[in-house]
Protein backbone atom coordinates (compact mmCIF):
# COMPACT_ATOMS: atom_id res chain seq x y z
CA UNK A 1 0.00 0.00 0.00
CA UNK A 2 1.56 3.47 -1.02
CA UNK A 3 1.64 5.95 1.80
CA UNK A 4 0.18 9.73 0.94
CA UNK A 5 3.09 11.12 -0.11
CA UNK A 6 4.24 8.11 -2.52
CA UNK A 7 0.51 9.20 -4.47
CA UNK A 8 1.06 12.63 -4.40
CA UNK A 9 3.86 12.28 -6.59
CA UNK A 10 3.07 9.39 -8.51
CA UNK A 11 -0.13 11.23 -9.08
CA UNK A 12 2.09 14.87 -9.94
CA UNK A 13 4.48 12.72 -12.26
CA UNK A 14 1.40 11.44 -14.47
CA UNK A 15 -0.11 15.04 -14.74
CA UNK A 16 2.81 16.36 -15.67
CA UNK A 17 4.87 13.74 -17.58
CA UNK A 18 1.35 13.28 -19.19
CA UNK A 19 1.44 9.22 -18.42
CA UNK A 20 -1.01 7.49 -16.25
CA UNK A 21 0.96 4.32 -16.01
CA UNK A 22 3.04 6.36 -12.72
CA UNK A 23 -0.43 5.86 -11.10
CA UNK A 24 -2.90 3.19 -12.66
CA UNK A 25 -1.73 0.61 -10.26
CA UNK A 26 -2.44 2.48 -7.37
CA UNK A 27 -6.02 3.67 -7.71
CA UNK A 28 -7.50 0.82 -10.13
CA UNK A 29 -5.82 -2.66 -9.33
CA UNK A 30 -6.88 -3.92 -12.60
CA UNK A 31 -6.42 -0.53 -14.60
CA UNK A 32 -10.19 -0.38 -15.56
CA UNK A 33 -10.86 3.32 -16.77
CA UNK A 34 -7.88 4.79 -15.02
CA UNK A 35 -6.26 6.17 -17.67
CA UNK A 36 -9.31 7.77 -19.73
CA UNK A 37 -10.22 9.75 -16.30
CA UNK A 38 -6.44 11.00 -15.65
CA UNK A 39 -6.33 11.27 -19.78
CA UNK A 40 -9.28 14.13 -19.10
CA UNK A 41 -7.54 15.82 -15.90
CA UNK A 42 -4.60 16.21 -17.63
CA UNK A 43 -5.71 17.55 -20.54
CA UNK A 44 -8.10 19.85 -18.31
CA UNK A 45 -4.86 21.10 -16.29
CA UNK A 46 -2.45 21.76 -19.59
CA UNK A 47 -5.57 23.22 -21.33
CA UNK A 48 -5.92 25.69 -18.11
CA UNK A 49 -2.12 26.61 -18.07
CA UNK A 50 -1.74 27.30 -21.67
CA UNK A 51 -5.00 29.73 -21.27
CA UNK A 52 -3.40 31.50 -18.29
CA UNK A 53 -0.22 31.76 -20.38
CA UNK A 54 -2.32 33.13 -23.70
CA UNK A 55 -3.71 35.80 -21.58
CA UNK A 56 -0.19 37.07 -20.38
CA UNK A 57 1.69 36.73 -23.36
CA UNK A 58 -0.88 37.56 -26.29
CA UNK A 59 1.72 39.32 -28.52
CA UNK A 60 4.15 36.41 -28.16
CA UNK A 61 1.23 33.96 -29.21
CA UNK A 62 0.84 36.67 -32.25
CA UNK A 63 4.52 36.70 -33.11
CA UNK A 64 4.75 32.89 -33.10
CA UNK A 65 1.34 31.50 -34.25
CA UNK A 66 -1.03 29.55 -31.92
CA UNK A 67 0.46 25.93 -33.22
CA UNK A 68 3.88 27.15 -32.20
CA UNK A 69 2.74 28.66 -28.92
CA UNK A 70 0.84 25.74 -27.78
CA UNK A 71 3.73 23.91 -28.47
CA UNK A 72 6.13 25.91 -26.45
CA UNK A 73 3.05 26.21 -23.68
CA UNK A 74 3.02 22.47 -23.27
CA UNK A 75 7.07 21.78 -22.95
CA UNK A 76 7.67 25.06 -20.34
CA UNK A 77 4.08 23.47 -18.32
CA UNK A 78 6.16 20.17 -18.31
CA UNK A 79 9.56 21.34 -17.48
CA UNK A 80 7.85 24.14 -15.09
CA UNK A 81 5.06 22.87 -13.31
CA UNK A 82 2.78 25.40 -11.62
CA UNK A 83 3.78 25.64 -7.77
CA UNK A 84 1.05 27.91 -6.32
CA UNK A 85 -2.60 28.07 -6.12
CA UNK A 86 -2.65 31.74 -7.28
CA UNK A 87 -2.61 31.43 -11.75
CA UNK A 88 -1.47 35.27 -12.02
CA UNK A 89 2.04 34.10 -10.36
CA UNK A 90 1.96 30.84 -13.67
CA UNK A 91 4.75 32.10 -16.32
CA UNK A 92 7.34 34.05 -14.05
CA UNK A 93 10.23 32.16 -16.35
CA UNK A 94 8.77 32.23 -19.50
CA UNK A 95 11.00 34.60 -20.92
CA UNK A 96 14.30 32.74 -19.58
CA UNK A 97 12.33 29.36 -21.08
CA UNK A 98 12.27 30.95 -24.26
CA UNK A 99 15.72 32.62 -24.11
CA UNK A 100 17.29 28.34 -24.29
CA UNK A 101 14.11 27.04 -26.32
CA UNK A 102 15.79 26.02 -29.26
CA UNK A 103 12.81 26.44 -31.78
CA UNK A 104 12.51 29.98 -30.99
CA UNK A 105 16.38 31.14 -31.61
CA UNK A 106 15.48 32.28 -34.94
CA UNK A 107 13.45 35.26 -32.68
CA UNK A 108 15.81 36.45 -30.35
CA UNK A 109 13.81 39.34 -29.77
CA UNK A 110 10.80 37.01 -28.43
CA UNK A 111 12.22 36.64 -24.90
CA UNK A 112 12.59 39.92 -24.15
CA UNK A 113 8.94 40.36 -25.74
CA UNK A 114 7.61 38.18 -23.14
CA UNK A 115 9.86 39.68 -20.37
CA UNK A 116 7.72 42.94 -20.97
CA UNK A 117 4.58 41.38 -21.88
CA UNK A 118 5.24 39.81 -17.74
CA UNK A 119 6.10 42.86 -16.53
CA UNK A 120 3.20 44.42 -17.60
CA UNK A 121 0.94 41.90 -16.26
CA UNK A 122 2.75 42.49 -12.51
CA UNK A 123 2.46 45.85 -13.03
CA UNK A 124 -1.25 45.79 -13.61
CA UNK A 125 -2.08 43.55 -10.49
CA UNK A 126 0.27 45.26 -8.43
CA UNK A 127 -1.13 46.79 -5.29
CA UNK A 128 -2.05 50.38 -5.11
CA UNK A 129 0.49 52.67 -3.34
CA UNK A 130 -0.71 56.66 -2.17
CA UNK A 131 1.55 59.19 -4.00
CA UNK A 132 4.42 61.18 -2.02
CA UNK A 133 2.35 63.20 0.69
CA UNK A 134 2.90 67.27 -0.41
CA UNK A 135 4.01 67.72 3.72
CA UNK A 136 6.77 64.51 3.13
CA UNK A 137 8.06 66.15 0.13
CA UNK A 138 8.74 69.71 2.30
CA UNK A 139 10.70 67.78 4.64
CA UNK A 140 13.03 66.11 2.07
CA UNK A 141 14.12 69.18 0.13
CA UNK A 142 15.27 70.50 3.64
CA UNK A 143 17.41 67.09 4.59
CA UNK A 144 20.48 66.01 2.88
CA UNK A 145 19.08 64.97 -0.51
CA UNK A 146 22.33 63.11 -0.98
CA UNK A 147 21.90 60.09 1.73
CA UNK A 148 18.35 59.74 0.86
CA UNK A 149 16.67 56.72 -0.13
CA UNK A 150 13.62 56.19 -2.40
CA UNK A 151 10.61 54.43 -2.12
CA UNK A 152 9.73 53.02 -6.11
CA UNK A 153 6.11 52.36 -6.75
CA UNK A 154 5.49 48.45 -6.43
CA UNK A 155 3.30 48.81 -9.81
CA UNK A 156 6.01 49.87 -11.75
CA UNK A 157 9.02 47.61 -13.55
CA UNK A 158 12.09 48.41 -15.64
CA UNK A 159 13.28 46.69 -18.44
CA UNK A 160 16.30 47.28 -21.05
CA UNK A 161 16.20 45.30 -23.95
CA UNK A 162 19.04 45.20 -27.18
CA UNK A 163 15.22 45.23 -29.22
CA UNK A 164 12.58 47.68 -29.97
CA UNK A 165 10.46 45.55 -27.50
CA UNK A 166 7.91 48.20 -26.98
CA UNK A 167 7.19 48.90 -30.47
CA UNK A 168 7.20 45.38 -31.38
CA UNK A 169 4.15 45.22 -28.70
CA UNK A 170 2.40 47.97 -30.01
CA UNK A 171 2.26 47.52 -33.28
CA UNK A 172 1.37 43.32 -32.12
CA UNK A 173 -2.16 44.76 -30.78
CA UNK A 174 -5.48 44.33 -31.50
CA UNK A 175 -6.00 47.20 -33.04
CA UNK A 176 -2.71 49.32 -33.27
CA UNK A 177 -2.20 52.69 -32.92
CA UNK A 178 0.63 52.61 -35.01
CA UNK A 179 0.23 49.53 -37.93
CA UNK A 180 3.26 48.43 -39.50
CA UNK A 181 6.69 46.57 -39.62
CA UNK A 182 9.11 46.55 -37.15
CA UNK A 183 13.12 46.77 -37.71
CA UNK A 184 13.72 43.99 -34.91
CA UNK A 185 17.66 45.54 -35.52
CA UNK A 186 16.67 49.61 -35.41
CA UNK A 187 17.98 49.62 -31.40
CA UNK A 188 17.41 48.91 -28.14
CA UNK A 189 15.10 50.40 -25.25
CA UNK A 190 15.02 51.47 -22.08
CA UNK A 191 11.34 51.64 -20.30
CA UNK A 192 9.70 52.12 -17.61
CA UNK A 193 6.34 50.10 -17.26
CA UNK A 194 3.86 51.60 -14.93
CA UNK A 195 -0.28 52.14 -13.89
CA UNK A 196 -2.34 54.81 -14.04
CA UNK A 197 -5.79 53.58 -12.88
CA UNK A 198 -6.33 50.29 -14.89
CA UNK A 199 -4.19 51.30 -17.96
CA UNK A 200 -0.29 49.76 -18.18
CA UNK A 201 1.89 51.87 -19.74
CA UNK A 202 5.52 51.30 -21.36
CA UNK A 203 7.31 54.77 -20.76
CA UNK A 204 11.09 55.40 -23.06
CA UNK A 205 13.69 56.50 -20.72
CA UNK A 206 17.04 57.86 -21.45
CA UNK A 207 19.62 55.67 -20.24
CA UNK A 208 21.13 57.77 -17.58
CA UNK A 209 17.46 58.03 -16.38
CA UNK A 210 17.16 54.60 -16.37
CA UNK A 211 20.25 53.87 -14.56
CA UNK A 212 19.38 56.43 -11.57
CA UNK A 213 15.74 54.11 -11.03
CA UNK A 214 17.64 51.21 -11.54
CA UNK A 215 19.68 52.15 -8.68
CA UNK A 216 17.05 53.79 -6.60
CA UNK A 217 15.07 50.67 -6.96
CA UNK A 218 17.55 48.13 -5.73
CA UNK A 219 17.64 50.91 -2.29
CA UNK A 220 21.21 52.54 -2.94
CA UNK A 221 20.54 56.56 -1.76
CA UNK A 222 19.99 59.16 -4.06
CA UNK A 223 23.53 60.07 -4.45
CA UNK A 224 24.99 57.21 -5.21
CA UNK A 225 21.90 57.06 -7.96
CA UNK A 226 22.68 60.38 -9.24
CA UNK A 227 26.57 59.62 -9.64
CA UNK A 228 26.24 56.16 -11.89
CA UNK A 229 23.67 58.30 -14.15
CA UNK A 230 26.09 61.24 -14.36
CA UNK A 231 28.71 58.44 -15.61
CA UNK A 232 26.44 57.79 -18.16
CA UNK A 233 25.75 61.50 -18.75
CA UNK A 234 27.43 64.38 -17.36
CA UNK A 235 24.81 66.61 -17.88
CA UNK A 236 22.02 64.48 -15.95
CA UNK A 237 19.83 66.89 -14.71
CA UNK A 238 19.21 64.96 -11.29
CA UNK A 239 16.71 67.90 -9.84
CA UNK A 240 14.13 68.05 -12.84
CA UNK A 241 14.38 64.04 -13.03
CA UNK A 242 13.25 62.70 -9.26
CA UNK A 243 11.34 65.94 -9.54
CA UNK A 244 9.18 64.11 -12.37
CA UNK A 245 9.30 60.92 -11.19
CA UNK A 246 7.28 61.90 -7.75
CA UNK A 247 5.05 64.12 -9.92
CA UNK A 248 4.51 61.08 -12.06
CA UNK A 249 3.68 58.52 -9.05
CA UNK A 250 6.97 56.72 -10.25
CA UNK A 251 8.64 57.73 -6.55
CA UNK A 252 6.33 57.64 -3.45
CA UNK A 253 8.61 58.08 -0.53
CA UNK A 254 11.98 58.62 0.85
CA UNK A 255 13.50 57.77 3.69
CA UNK A 256 17.00 58.66 5.53
CA UNK A 257 19.85 55.94 5.90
Amino acid sequence: MPSLRELQLGFAAAIVEQDAAHIAHYVAPRGEGTGDGLNVYLNNMYANLREALQDVFPVVERLVGEAFFHHAANRYIREHPSTSGDMQRFGSTFAAFLAEFAPAASLPYLPDTARLEWAMHEVFHAADHAPLAIEHLASVLQADCGALRCTVNPACRLLASAFPVSRIWSVNQPLPDEPGEVDADSGGEFLLIRRHGFMVEAVPLERAAFAMLQSLSAGTTVGLACERAMLIDGNFPLAAQIQRHILDGTIVGFAAQ
